[in-house]
């Protein structure tokens, strides 16, 4: 069973510390697929995509299930949000077209780059706008990460599995915000 990061110690997982190493492992398979540019093992290539798609599918859907609407309910700043929601949707796009797709394919190594570029910069922006606004909320990061590593660990087992109901967290610091008005 995938671990995710959590602490050996049986220690809370820290949500931008879980979300982080899913940013690394995903950069590290774009890393390997450059290397292979020009390479004839297709099947290598193959499954190296494959595995990025799944991990972007897996990570994305915990960030729009649990995380962004967290951090939706305690920070004032819908147009971050919207962005990120935004990048991921042309992943999504991205990833249908390359999953039935095989190296070789017009285009295939072309589909690779520009998720791999879009994907940097979605990570760049994420890690340090969201994530700082994630931390000045005063959300326990803590039991976040627990959220997000149970709905990935599921994901792991069965990536049809329907999402649990968000549930409103409060900032760590016992502070409260005033719910935010429909749009």
């Amino acid at each position: 069973m995938p671990t995710h990061g959590k602490p050996k110690s049986g220690a809370a997982i820290d949500a931008l510390v879980l979300l982080k190493a899913d940013h690394e492992k995903v950069k590290s398979l774009f890393r390997a697929f450059d290397r292979l540019r020009g390479d004839d093992d297709k099947q290598r290539r193959f499954e190296l995509v494959d595995d990025i798609c799944y991990e972007l599918t897996v990570h994305s859907m915990i960030e729009e299930e649990i995380f962004y609407p967290v951090l939706r309910s305690l920070i004032d700043d819908d147009q971050l949000l919207d962005e990120a929601e935004a990048d991921h949707g042309g992943a999504r796009d991205l990833i249908g077209q390359l999953e039935v797709m095989y190296p070789g394919d017009d285009h295939f190594d072309a589909m690779v780059t520009v998720l791999g570029e879009e994907m940097a910069h979605h990570i760049d922006r994420e890690e340090s706008e969201l994530f700082d606004a994630a931390r000045q909320s005063g959300i326990d990061l803590g039991t976040l990460g627990e959220r997000l590593s149970a709905r990935k660990d599921e994901l792991d087992e069965d990536l049809t599995s329907p999402p649990a109901p968000v549930e409103p967290m409060e900032p760590h610091n016992g502070t409260r915000r005033p719910p935010r008005l429909p749009n």
